[in-house]
């Protein structure tokens, strides 16, 4: 809807999809960016990428557990 969303609810939304996900399974940048949308936040992948830097959150191959 084009509406502004802070980005401290925006990482909020991150962290908490990372932390849901399935460990054997994780999210790329990629697909955060189409859950987000879904979920009404419009956001490049690029930025997805930075936000989940500054998260501490690893990339999707270094979060994967056999």
């Amino acid at each position: 809807s084009g509406e502004a969303i802070s980005n401290e609810s925006v990482k909020a939304a991150l962290g908490d999809i990372v932390r849901e996900e399935d460990r054997k399974k994780p999210y790329s940048d990629a697909k955060l960016v189409k859950i987000l949308e879904e979920q009404g936040i419009k956001i490049a992948r690029r930025t997805v990428a930075k936000y989940r830097d500054q998260l501490r959150i690893l990339p999707s191959h270094l979060r994967k557990q056999h």
